[in-house]
């Protein structure tokens, strides 16, 4: 699947230089950003994670590319995930679980999404539009999520650097 989603940002990037496209290796969804976490707060963190329900892995479906936070104004280019509801209602406990030990609640809704560029302008290039328009309704794959992870992200003068803290495995099997 990575590797999928590596050939089209292989096949886009040349379109708009302007844009900071994301490595390969740096694809992932995000359920929840913390921001910066204290050492103590890091070990209530992994034990309230611990408790989050998830008893079933998720089949998550790549397709469809858009823009946050809208066409006329883009800033992030994304790759959307179609999943089951329980990727809802993992977001959802993840959000609940921090909440009770002091992280703050989002005020966005979760929407699934890979980032695949993000822009400080805000402009796109005709090429990648028109590129973008053509392969709107892409079916890019699907992948099975057995695990959620707390990663931390160390920006660099290369992009950011992620290495994972802690893993949570669902209980089950698939769905």
């Amino acid at each position: 699947m990575r590797e999928t989603i590596a050939a089209l940002i292989r096949e886009l990037k040349p379109l708009d230089a302007s844009w900071k496209w994301t490595r390969a290796e740096n694809l992932h969804i995000t359920l929840k950003f913390l921001g910066e976490i204290s050492i103590q707060g890091f070990d209530e963190i992994v034990a309230a994670l611990t408790e989050v329900p998830f008893e079933q892995s998720l089949t998550l479906c790549f397709r469809g590319l858009g823009f946050f936070p809208n066409d006329r104004r883009p800033r992030v280019l994304w790759v959307g995930i179609e999943g089951p509801p329980g990727l809802l209602n993992l977001a959802r406990n993840v959000e609940d679980s921090l909440t009770g030990v002091g992280v703050e609640r989002d005020d966005r809704a979760f929407t699934p999404h890979l980032t695949l560029a993000r822009s400080k302008e805000g402009r796109v290039a005709p090429q990648l539009r028109e590129t973008l328009t053509i392969c709107s309704g892409r079916n890019l794959g699907t992948v099975v999520a057995s695990a959620f992870h707390l990663v931390r992200s160390d920006l660099k003068s290369t992009g950011a650097e992620y290495t994972t803290l802690a893993s949570f495995p669902c209980r089950q099997g698939t769905e």
